[in-house]
């Protein structure tokens, strides 16, 4: 019988881990999109006294804390958890550890993209809100790094006659309205953007994934290593212009109430 996870927690486990000691090479796309989803706060007239954060990577907390929140931080990884600089834990999203009804605010800045259950963790997430909480998330959307998919694709048919899995399966935008509602959120909204990041060298893009802790942890992927010669033709037909490499962040925004009792 087929193996029903797409993805690979202990390798998302270890991916997180090897990356909390390289992440700050990426923390300005990381604070770039953490900021667009708080800003959303500022449309928000309820002051919030408890917040966790999920997989903020270090940088969620901080702008949390500036806007007078306390917060708890969570992280499959505990050395990401960490970086929180404050209270935190390890802990799987697939299966939070907290109370019913102990956060006013949750907020999920990519970092929900890795998970199984995705209908299974909102609906936890769901319960660990207070009356009339909040939740923020953000991850990538379908049409990210649609650009690498494709390049790697190609690459490894011509080098091997065949290609494996390389990058991650992402939810359509239309699903994750329809997913809220599912997980009892209220005023459910699902809206994009698009992020366009640019790259003198090509090569420096799958270097920031892995910066990042999103190297590839899908379950049916390839355990053998293809060489540097995949890559390098991969990263050469990544489109551009200028002499700069480019590809896509479709960067999906999730917000949903926890209904009054």
């Amino acid at each position: 019988m087929p193996d029903a996870n797409i993805f690979d927690r202990r390798a998302v486990r270890l991916h997180r881990e090897r990356a909390a000691k390289t992440v700050g090479a990426v923390v300005p796309v990381l604070q770039d999109c953490a900021e667009r989803l708080l800003d959303r706060l500022d449309d928000v007239k309820r002051p919030f006294a408890l917040a966790l954060d999920l997989g903020g990577r270090g940088v969620v907390a901080p702008v949390l804390r500036a806007r007078g929140i306390e917060v708890v931080s969570a992280d499959l990884s505990p050395r990401m958890a960490a970086l929180n600089g404050g209270p935190c834990v390890a802990a799987d999203e697939e299966w939070l550890p907290f109370a019913p009804a102990c956060f006013d605010l949750v907020v999920a800045s990519l970092s929900l993209h890795w998970v199984n259950d995705l209908p299974g963790a909102l609906i936890q997430i769901r319960r660990t809100l207070r009356s009339d909480g909040l939740f923020l998330a953000s991850l990538p959307a379908l049409g990210t790094l649609a650009e690498l998919r494709t390049a790697l694709a190609v690459a490894e048919d011509s080098l091997a006659g065949g290609a494996s899995p390389r990058v991650s399966p992402f939810p359509a935008l239309g699903d994750l309205a329809g997913l809220l509602q599912r997980a009892g959120f209220s005023l459910p909204v699902a809206d994009v953007a698009d992020i366009v990041l640019s790259y003198a060298d090509p090569l420096t893009l799958l270097r920031d994934l892995r910066a990042a802790g999103e190297t590839n942890a899908v379950a049916q992927r390839s355990r053998r290593w293809p060489g540097p010669a995949l890559f390098a033709r991969a990263a050469a037909a990544l489109p551009g212009t200028a002499g700069r490499s480019r590809t896509t962040l479709r960067l999906a925004t999730m917000t949903g109430w926890a209904s009054r009792a």
